[in-house]
């Protein structure tokens, strides 16, 4: 049985290579001075590999983290390593169809780890950036996996990092808007993100006292939109506050979406639709705010400044005890490891039955169902 001295000597000659992929969220600078915290104590090494998983092809801009470098970024958006959500390594296009790596670009990361001394790879990302990090797992390299993505939509993690933050914006931005659509008497069309689920549009939607809320697990009819317009109309409320996330569709219809080659479908425009519809149905004027990258951009809460560091820590662990092929999870009020297979695949969406819709239903929110 390995003894104490014994671990401290694996841990001393241990180097971590950290990589964060696909979009940024407020959190990610958190996981990474976690990460290098935690390794530290541990006498391990880390290096970040810098602008996402093509880094991975590019030893010479790998970075050692050190206190210098890491200090003062645990309230910092973005990340200090960049990213990417395309390039060599995308794994998913169109809307969502998975794809194999080129087992070339494996051997090249395998040549990068020996030639920079790394043994394990830590990967920070959503469904895309895992779905990499579970190929590279099952080609028998060392990796362990971390949850971030503000759509909250990864399998296995009752929260995601990045999530919070973006609920918040929403929050601030629907608290803004009411006082205009007050005054003036109109159809405030609040779009934001949630590809292929609606938790950033529900949460946000009923922290900012939205009256309608289009999500993508409930296809809505605009007709039933529109009679919800009247009907506060009818009852002296002359405003309505609209939620849609990007990947929300009309019953029969299809998710607004660009096709580009060789990356994601880029969601959008459902607002806009929205908005024109409304209009046209009700008579009364009707605008659209899309609120876009903001939802991605500023300082974490500190509910995601804690979640990413709990994962980064946790992470951390996982390496020292060779459990690779893992993802750092919360489930319930625990921290636990789960395999990165559960995580990937088939997205977490909003359940019929998840509480928070009775919750909306129960104040008079609209989700537009027929």
């Amino acid at each position: 049985m390995e003894d104490r001295a014994d671990r401290d000597l694996r841990a001393a000659a241990m180097t971590i290579g950290i990589v964060t992929g696909g979009g940024d969220a407020p959190g990610l600078n958190a996981v990474i001075r976690a990460v290098h915290r935690a390794a530290t104590r541990r006498g391990m090494r880390v290096v970040g590999f810098r602008d996402g998983f093509d880094g991975l092809l590019h030893p010479e801009t790998a970075v050692v983290l050190d206190r210098a470098n890491t200090a003062g970024i645990l309230g910092r958006g973005g990340t200090i390593l960049g990213t990417s959500n395309r390039g060599s390594f995308t794994v998913k296009t169109a809307l969502g169809t998975p794809h194999t790596l080129d087992p070339s670009l494996i051997e090249r990361v395998r040549a990068t780890m020996h030639q920079l001394a790394v043994s394990t790879l830590v990967c920070v990302g959503g469904d895309g950036s895992l779905t990499i990090a579970l190929q590279l797992a099952q080609a028998g390299i060392p990796v362990v996996g971390i949850p971030k993505t503000i759509d909250n939509d990864l399998s296995a993690t009752d929260f995601t990092f990045g999530f919070d933050s973006a609920v918040a914006m929403v929050t601030e931005a629907l608290d803004r808007l009411h006082p205009t659509a007050y005054s003036h008497r109109r159809i405030m069309v609040l779009e934001v993100m949630g590809r292929h689920a609606g938790w950033i549009a529900l949460y946000g939607g009923i922290a900012g006292g939205a009256d309608v809320i289009l999500i993508p697990e409930i296809p809505f009819d605009l007709d039933v939109v529109a009679r919800t317009v009247r009907a506060r109309e009818d009852a002296g409320r002359h405003f309505t506050m609209v939620v849609v996330a990007e990947g929300a569709a009309p019953a029969g219809g299809e998710v607004r979406a660009t096709l580009e080659r060789d990356r994601e479908a880029k969601l959008g425009g459902i607002g806009p639709m929205v908005t024109t519809e409304l209009e046209r149905r009700t008579g009364k004027e009707a605008r659209c705010v899309v609120l876009g990258h903001l939802q991605r951009g500023g300082a974490p809460t500190n509910t995601d400044r804690v979640l990413a560091t709990a994962f980064g820590t946790t992470a951390v662990g996982l390496v020292e005890k060779s459990c690779f092929g893992a993802m750092v999870a919360l489930q319930g009020s625990h921290i636990v490891a789960v395999p990165i297979a559960d995580a990937v695949g088939a997205p977490r969406r909003v359940s019929s039955d998840y509480y928070l819709l009775q919750v909306a239903r129960d104040l008079g929110v609209s989700f537009g169902e027929s």
